[in-house]
Parts: C-alpha cells; structure tokens; sequence
C-alpha cells in the first residue's frame, strides 16, 4: 500500500531528508527493462557486457532513474504527488545485477512564487545507494509543492 500523500509546503524545511524501502536488483530485471527501453550489448548480454566499457552486466541509467523514481515516491508523500519541474541527473558508478538499492532525499532550497502565492519551488537531492552505501545515481529534483488551502 502507497504511504500517505501528506506533506504540504509548511510541513518541510531546507535539510529535511527522507530514506526509502528497498529494491534487490537482478539481471533478469536488468535485461528486462534494456529490451524494452534501452536495448545495448552491455545491459543485454553478460558475455558483451565484459568487453565493454563497464567490465560486466549494468543497468542502464533510464532503468536506475525509473527504480529511482518508484523508491523517491514511496519515501517522500508529498500531499499532490510530486510534480517535476525538471532534474539534473548523473551516475558515477553502474547499477549490477546484485545491488540493493534505496534512496536518500534531502530538501536543499525552498523558494516561493512571487507570482502563485500557496506554492513554491522545492530542491530535493536524492543519492541512490547500494547494499554498501556506494552511490549509483544523484539526481537534483525541482519539484513543485503546495501549501494547504486556506479557508
């Protein structure tokens, strides 16, 4: 069952940090998402993947930001869903067939609408980490949030 959507713009501040479930990753998983989204030698094949620049089977990045998004979601209730405003992305290591991955999401920067009183622009950080904390992607979200309605 989802968790609650709850938070609203007065119930965070800059430094909050969420931590979600887990995800066990395996490469029927892997292999998966790669024929469907990103079908490349190296997220397909274990015998290809050796040869290549990663040294073994890894996730593609789309397939790490889509696990990303479900254990974001899961951790951080925002009351009307997290709406993006855009995200840079980068993953300094591969995701394996053996990770167990989590996130770790802290709120960096609040800025209110000058223009839309009730809401504001939210910066969220969000490390995704293995079984041995090792970070598999960094992800800076802006994110729109609302406060409660008045009335």
């Amino acid at each position: 069952m989802a968790a609650p959507r709850s938070l609203y713009l007065e119930d965070i501040a800059v430094g909050d940090r969420f931590v979600s479930g887990e995800h066990a990753l395996d490469a029927d998983q892997i292999k998966a998402f790669a024929a469907q989204y990103d079908p490349q030698p190296f997220h397909l094949d274990e015998a290809a993947a050796e040869g290549s620049l990663f040294g073994g089977l890894a996730a593609s990045g789309w397939h790490t930001a889509a696990l990303t998004m479900k254990l974001f979601v899961s951790a951080v209730p925002v009351a009307e869903g997290l709406i993006g405003a855009g995200v840079e992305v980068t993953w300094p290591k591969p995701t394996r067939a053996d990770d167990i991955l989590h996130t770790e999401s802290t709120v960096t920067e609040i800025t209110p609408s000058r223009s839309r009183p009730g809401r504001a622009m939210v910066t969220i950080e969000t490390l995704t980490l293995n079984q041995s904390g090792e970070t598999r992607q960094r992800l800076v979200s802006r994110v729109v949030m609302f406060a409660r309605a008045q009335g």
